[in-house]
């Protein structure tokens, strides 16, 4: 019999909640077979079978919280688990060598510089922790999230983590930390140390229980005292979102403007040619114009499709345009993304967020598909409200918002005359963009609301 532990599910994903199981007891599957599915984070992902064979046991059950390397379904298969265990000895060996000789293509893999590559398996001076906030280039300083003020951690060199099964984006993090790898319990296959394990490692040291960010958080009192109360666990995806949008708003300096578009020609175009949308298999929304509209404006201002190095002083401006588009669904917000959106036409945008929203819906987001976005946006007109302060999805710059349209009396000179006027909120990172700057982006997608024509001539 052999055991099936869950394997790694790309870099920084070290664990998951079971959405559903596939397979059942005593059935026949074949080797790459979707096994049961995972949601991590904001996406659900199916965990495929190593090998053919009959299901002799699950040890999970849907809801249930399960790490990489943790041993999640049993195999009727010979000589399989010494098998997997030669491949993983083998892959460590492999990475050790790389990491012996500083392969630079290596390190480029993982996203480590020549020089980081180089210096791999040699003494490297660490980052102090008051220095964290200088390093990796991250919105906050670290690259997970973790508080700039740490208190010391134990610093050892990376020779010491040399014979340390891990991979070198995790030896990496480690380093800027502070963290000795020899002294960290693995909880991946073989002991394998993940990011999880890092993370836990600086956080047992550098957060004491109740901290965040370096603020002690207040105790809640006994809310059963007042009456029956009940708890429940968050879900990966509420985890996920609570855990971004306290990293964005501590790390961010945040900034909101408001607006307000006249949209009353461009509805009438909307529902013109609604029908040409349709015929497409899709419903021609202010949203997906929206996207279009702000492409444009990304390419008149692009220091909106940028974000912020700190750890060079560089501002990194990207050549692509793929837009983040929250959904909401039953099981809170995601953001997918559309890609390449100066390359489609309106329709075709309508047509591709329709795809996305509903695979979002059906749980079938991919982590692909949540990554790789250079702005958000985010509309509660469906819902309600005049008015939000999104809050920027880092390491973007910033985030539109749209709430709901209304007619409002507006005065031509000789009287009123009623005008469908759309709210937007802008919200942005202060350290990259400056208020007149904002100003000048929100101002410009009104008037290409307005005016259509403009779009055309200068996006």
């Amino acid at each position: 019999m052999t055991e099936f532990k869950l394997p790694s599910l790309g870099e920084g994903v070290e664990s998951g909640t079971v959405a559903g199981i596939l397979v059942s007891v005593g059935e026949q599957v074949e080797e790459g077979q979707p096994l049961l599915e995972l949601e991590t984070g904001k996406s659900v992902v199916p965990v495929p079978a190593p090998q053919g064979g009959k299901i002799a046991g699950i040890s999970v059950k849907e809801g249930d919280e399960v790490k990489v390397g943790q041993a999640v379904m049993s195999f009727e298969a010979a000589g399989s688990e010494a098998k997997t265990e030669a491949k993983t000895e083998a892959a460590d060996s492999k990475e050790a060598d790389v990491k012996a000789t500083g392969e630079q293509q290596q390190g480029m893999a993982t996203g480590i510089d020549d020089k980081e590559d180089e210096d791999a398996g040699k003494d490297k001076k660490l980052v102090p922790p008051s220095q964290l906030a200088q390093s990796n280039g991250s919105p906050n300083g670290s690259p997970n999230g973790i508080s700039h003020a740490l208190p010391a951690v134990a610093a050892a060199s990376a020779v010491s983590g040399a014979s340390i099964a891990a991979a070198p984006s995790v030896r990496r993090l480690a380093r800027e930390l502070g963290v000795d790898l020899a002294s960290v319990k693995g909880s991946g296959p073989n002991g394998r140390v993940g990011f999880a394990d890092v993370k836990n490692a600086v956080a047992k040291v550098a957060a004491p229980v109740g901290y965040s960010n370096g603020v002690p958080a207040a105790p809640l009192p006994d809310f059963a005292k007042w009456g029956s109360v009940e708890r429940k666990p968050l879900s990966g995806i509420r985890r996920a979102t609570a855990e971004q949008m306290a990293r964005s708003w501590s790390t961010i300096p945040h900034v909101t403007q408001f607006d307000k578009a006249d949209i009353t020609e461009l509805e009438k175009l909307r529902k013109q040619y609604g029908k040409q949308a349709e015929s497409a298999g899709a419903k021609l929304t202010v949203t997906a114009i929206i996207l279009k509209v702000v492409t444009g404006a990304l390419k008149k201002f692009p220091q909106f499709n940028s974000s912020l190095d700190m750890g060079s002083n560089e501002q990194i401006f990207k050549n692509y345009y793929n837009i983040g588009v929250a959904v909401d669904t039953p099981r809170g917000l995601m953001v997918p993304v559309v890609r390449d959106v100066d390359k489609l036409n309106i329709v075709e945008i309508a047509v591709e967020l329709n795809k996305i929203a509903e695979r979002a819906r059906e749980k079938k987001t991919t982590l692909e598909e949540m990554q790789g976005g250079c702005f958000t946006i985010t509309n509660l007109g469906g819902i309600g409200g005049t008015n939000f302060t999104p809050i920027v999805n880092a390491p973007e710059v910033a985030i539109l918002g749209l709430s709901r349209g209304g007619i409002e009396p507006f005065w031509n000179g000789q009287t009123f005359e009623p005008r469908l006027m759309l709210p937007l909120s802008l919200s942005y990172d202060h350290r990259v963009i400056d208020g007149a700057d904002g100003a000048r982006f929100l101002r410009w997608i009104c008037n290409a609301l307005e005016q259509p024509f403009l779009m055309s001539l200068e996006g």
